[in-house]
């Protein structure tokens, strides 16, 4: 009897944890992402409806950034060719500018060209304001985003965002110093 107890314990523990987590990403996040359409780089519209369907990697940058922003563009574009060398399809890159009144989508467009990244499936977003921005940012990802005034520098945190086809935030990761690049391919790849 004590045994029948214990097999039918553990199956329930078990059919409860499936139920639960099945993205395969370890401690997933589950943030839900507002709907949203942007413009981007080729001046063209892109929105959460458009990357339905394929697992997407965030941040937030501005172009005349003088510190993090050159550094986290170069491990984005690391990144988007480590999937491509891992031949994962269905991924794409984003961008947000936290600058927009600057970075017009003739700025972030030249931004992007001065790095090896490929626009097929990378994306520089701009087409709001400042307050939008900002608070889009930390209703959403949970991340600062400040433009003081009379300054051009915006401040900002450093993270790359995992989101997943359904536009969920899946996990965050640094996204300028000690960027874990196998970690951030690894749940990539369980949520496909």
């Amino acid at each position: 009897m004590k045994y029948r107890i214990s097999l039918i314990g553990m199956m329930l523990v078990l059919l409860l944890s499936a139920c639960g987590n099945n993205s395969g990403v370890k401690d997933p996040l589950n943030w839900p992402l507002d709907d949203f359409t942007f413009t981007d780089h080729n001046g063209e519209q892109l929105g959460k409806k458009d990357l339905k369907g394929k697992v997407w990697v965030a941040d937030f940058i501005f172009t005349n950034c003088t510190t993090v922003c050159p550094p986290m563009t170069h491990n984005m574009t690391k990144l988007q060719q480590m999937a491509k060398d891992e031949k994962i399809e269905n991924i794409e890159f984003v961008s947000f500018s936290i600058d927009p009144e600057v970075d017009t989508p003739e700025v972030l467009k030249d931004y992007g060209g001065k790095f090896d990244l490929d626009f097929s499936n990378y994306h520089f977003l701009t087409g709001y304001d400042q307050t939008f921005i900002e608070t889009f940012a930390g209703e959403n990802f949970k991340t600062y985003v400040k433009k003081p005034e009379n300054e051009d520098q915006v401040i900002h945190q450093t993270y790359f965002y995992l989101v997943d086809q359904e536009g969920t935030i899946m996990k965050y990761y640094s996204g300028a110093n000690d960027v874990p690049f196998a970690d951030i391919i690894n749940d990539i790849k369980a949520l496909q």
